[in-house]
């Protein structure tokens, strides 16, 4: 490969770090052709960018950034997939849901949330990290909680009131 071609591929690995909040380095080896391409298909659906990269070549797009990726460099060994995502938990959700079928992507590392996570065994706790999405409806639900107490109660008091007028009216 040619020097020019490289740093192009250099530059657009850079933009795609920079433009996504979130990546994730796996191993894909050994999937065949149908497998990987029911993963690529997977992301696509998902929103996931998958990028298969030479180690060199996106650490070296990883060195272009501003952020400190430095711990991530451990990982890339071996083949590398590069699942860029916008929400930080779709591609560990793809993951699992992909892995329970085919044995892969096996997770190397991550960056999700401005924090590092190396190793296959921090794939749960990838998973269960919430989206900006679902923190924001999570606080609505407690927000109306009380609300919606609050007028439940009047509404029922205010019947209440009612009733017990009504009686004391029939009394005399």
């Amino acid at each position: 490969m040619r020097k020019e071609d490289k740093n192009t591929i250099i530059e657009s690995l850079a933009a795609n770090v920079s433009e996504y909040k979130h990546f994730y380095v796996t191993d894909t080896a050994g999937l065949d052709a149908g497998a990987t391409s029911d993963l690529r298909r997977l992301c696509f659906k998902k929103e996931v960018k998958m990028i298969v990269v030479k180690n060199t070549i996106f650490q070296k797009a990883l060195e272009k950034s501003e952020i400190d990726y430095a711990e991530i460099f451990s990982v890339l060994e071996g083949p590398s997939t590069v699942l860029f995502s916008n929400t930080g938990n779709t591609p560990a959700k793809l993951i699992k849901e992909f892995a329970k079928k085919h044995k892969k992507p096996v997770l190397k590392g991550a960056y999700v949330e401005e924090s590092m996570y190396i190793g296959e065994n921090q794939l749960e706790a990838l998973v269960s990290i919430k989206s900006k999405e679902e923190l924001i409806g999570d606080v609505i639900g407690l927000l109306q909680s009380p609300m919606k107490n609050v007028v439940s109660a009047l509404q029922s008091g205010g019947s209440t009131i009612h009733g017990i007028l009504k009686t004391l009216g029939e009394k005399e």
